[in-house]
């Protein structure tokens, strides 16, 4: 067994993991895309005190909270195809569950996950937000709906900006478990080049790069658009 690291191997794996970057941007978009609205509304039920999903708000959270994100994933990975399965046998829908591909699952896992998250992520944003502007909104003929969006989200998502930043970036890191799912992201990838020599350490090496590459990235994009969102910030007389 040779020593030290194998450079040619830390290169080429590099690109091989690179590769897997899409997927897992694909994952943690959708993901946000189904939980950025979700979380924002079951925020509202919490803030506004609605009787049934404030309740089912709270223990939603509470759930997520209290469970690894890798025990979800082997719920779900494992409890859906067998739903489905029973479901198409009832109806007698010629699918195979199994051949469903993995990324379906990762979009559910990570979406459940994420929402819980930006429940507590826009409850307490919308907190922060004097409730004056909106009773002074609406004293001035807005709806309820246009109040929010001109006034209320606006200075909420300054708030919130810097918290919805970790939770993108901490949903990046959590898809590398989607490998205990077969997905085809940054790890799986790597770790599979790294089967054939045994090079784990090299291929270690890489998906660190490539993670901490990507999450600096996103955290500048954040930045920038933090930047922007300043002007909304409300300053208390």
């Amino acid at each position: 067994m040779s020593e030290g690291l194998n450079y040619t191997f830390l290169i080429d794996t590099f690109f091989i993991a690179l590769s897997g970057v899409p997927i897992t941007l694909l994952v943690t978009i959708v993901a946000l895309l189904i939980a950025l609205p979700l979380g924002f509304l079951l925020a509202l039920t919490r803030i506004n005190q609605v009787p049934v999903l404030n309740w089912f708000s709270r223990i939603y959270v509470s759930f997520v909270r209290g469970t690894p994100i890798i025990i979800q994933i082997f719920i779900v990975y494992a409890s859906v195809p067998l739903i489905l399965s029973l479901f198409f046998e009832k109806y007698n829908i010629n699918i195979n569950v199994y051949n469903i591909n993995p990324i379906w699952y990762a979009f559910i896992v990570f979406s459940f996950s994420t929402t819980a998250i930006l429940i507590e992520v826009f409850r307490s944003a919308l907190s922060t937000v004097n409730k004056g502007q909106l009773e002074a909104a609406q004293s001035v003929g807005l709806s309820n709906f246009q109040a929010y969006r001109r006034i209320v989200i606006p200075q909420a998502l300054v708030v919130a900006l810097p918290n919805i930043c970790t939770a993108t970036v901490n949903l990046i890191k959590a898809t590398s478990l989607g490998y205990a799912m077969s997905l085809q992201e940054i790890t799986l990838k790597a770790k599979v080049a790294a089967n054939v020599g045994y090079n784990y350490v090299e291929a270690y090496i890489d998906i660190f790069l490539v993670y901490i590459i990507l999450c600096s990235l996103v955290e500048y994009g954040f930045k920038i658009y933090e930047k922007r969102l300043r002007r909304y910030k409300y300053v208390s007389a």
